[in-house]
Formats: structure tokens, C-alpha cells, sequence
């Protein structure tokens, strides 16, 4: 049975006491009603440090947004894979598109940064997902396996069943814009297709694949029903502990 996971991605949301509080809010709820699936919350760095020793490990994993393509050195302001990993963090999110598309981050250096991150313990969450202008043009499916061609598809098995991917719209982040269950399914199939066809199916299979892009309580129980699709990485409903709890709820 491959993991189901409800993620949470903060972005560049949450003082360090906002985030210190809502992280012992989830933990509280969490611990007073488990949930039936992996859960992972994953904050600016300056929260990791602080937030990691809070968290019951059973119940939440700790995860970072984005780590260097760089092991270590002269790079101001960057913060390395060991660094993310040395807080108590076990994921790192990497390849967002809003890293690719603001801070121009190439399919080459994700590929780095995947490198790094796994050879440092980390498990990647890694994104991948079309534009509003690639899918008008019904390409979604050339440019989700490029993005996974281009930096994810080089592992080895061993080391790919170590990544998370998350299948991400770009026009449904954060525009209340929502793949319909029946398209989110589609693509969720066709992504488990080309990873069966890179590493077999019995990786396939295992494989856990998340959607992202407008996930919300309202929308979650419908998303997660189908077969292909194993739980979210969510954006803004995960800044509130209810909402948050309430996708997660959608497994049980």
C-alpha cells in the first residue's frame, strides 16, 4: 500500500511565533483525533529548528520549502540540504512553481538539489504541473514528463522511492481554480504511466502522488477518492489548523 499524505506548504506565511503556535495547535488536534494518513507541515527555515522538537514524529512530519543546489560554501543567504536536515526536518519541497517560475530555478538545478537533498536523508516532495496557456494547448501531459525527464527521472530506483511528486496545476494555485476530480485523475494516471514506464510498475505503484492547487475541505473527500491521486500538498488551507485538519479528515 503506498503512503497517503496531506502536506502543507506555509510559503513565506508566519512569524516565528505564529508558526510555533500553529504548529502545537495541529499537533494538539491531531493528537486528540490521529489521523488515518502521513501528514507533513513544511515552513520557512527559521521555523524548522524550533517547530521540530514540538511535533510528535508519529503524528506530523517536518518539511522545508526549498533547500541550496549547492552542498555548501560561499552562497549568502542560501541554506544547504545538511542545514535543512540538521533542524530535525525530514522533506524538502522542491521544483514549486513559483521557485522555477520567480527565481528561475532550471530543470538542471533541481536536479541538484533532489541530488543533495536525498543524499542528505531528506525525502523530496517534488512539483511538477502545467501553465493555464499549456493546457489550453493540451499539453500537460509532454510537460509534466519533462519536468520529471529533467531532473527526478536520472535516480536510481532505490532513490526514487524516496521522492514524494506532487502534481500542481499552476492556474489552479491559489486562484480558486480547481482541476475537476475527473482531470486531476487523468493526469494522476498518466504521471504513474510514465513512472512505470521509467522504473516498472511495482515502483509505479508505490509511488505516492499528491495534488495541489485549490485543495480545500470542501473539495478534498471527492479529490482523494480517486485512484490515483494519494493526498495534497496545500497551500493556503493549511495556514489555519481547522481547514487544515479538515482535508485531512477526507481520508478517514
Amino acid at each position: 500500500m503506498r503512503k497517503k499524505i496531506v502536506a502543507g506548504n506555509w510559503k513565506m506565511n508566519m512569524t516565528l511565533q505564529e508558526g510555533i503556535a500553529l504548529a502545537k495547535e495541529l499537533n494538539e488536534v491531531l493528537a486528540a483525533d490521529r489521523p488515518n494518513c502521513g501528514v507533513v507541515i513544511c515552513t520557512p527555515f527559521i521555523h524548522l529548528a524550533s517547530i521540530a522538537p514540538m511535533l510528535d514524529a508519529e503524528l506530523i512530519g517536518l518539511g522545508a520549502e526549498n533547500c541550496a543546489d549547492k552542498a555548501k560554501g560561499a552562497f549568502t543567504g542560501e541554506v544547504s540540504a545538511a542545514m535543512v536536515k540538521s533542524t530535525g526536518a525530514q522533506y524538502v519541497i522542491l521544483g514549486h512553481s513559483e521557485r522555477r517560475q520567480y527565481y528561475a530555478e532550471t530543470p538542471a538545478i533541481l536536479k541538484e538539489k533532489v541530488q543533495l537533498a536525498l543524499a542528505n536523508g531528506l525525502k523530496v516532495i517534488f512539483c511538477i504541473g502545467e501553465s493555464e496557456q499549456e493546457r489550453d494547448a493540451n499539453k500537460q501531459n509532454e510537460v509534466v514528463k519533462a519536468e520529471l525527464e529533467g531532473s527526478v527521472f536520472n535516480l536510481s530506483a532505490e532513490e526514487f522511492s524516496q521522492v514524494v511528486i506532487a502534481y500542481e496545476p499552476i492556474w489552479a494555485i491559489g486562484t480558486g481554480k480547481t482541476a475537476s476530480a475527473e482531470q486531476a485523475e487523468e493526469i494522476h494516471a498518466y504521471i504513474r504511466s510514465v513512472v512505470a514506464e521509467r522504473y516498472g510498475a511495482e515502483v509505479a505503484d508505490a509511488t505516492t502522488i499528491l495534488y495541489g492547487g485549490s485543495c480545500k475541505p470542501s473539495n478534498a473527500r471527492e479529490l482523494f477518492a480517486k485512484p490515483d491521486i494519494d493526498g495534497g500538498l496545500i497551500g493556503g488551507a493549511s495556514l489555519k489548523a481547522s481547514d487544515f485538519k479538515g482535508i485531512i479528515d477526507a481520508w478517514k
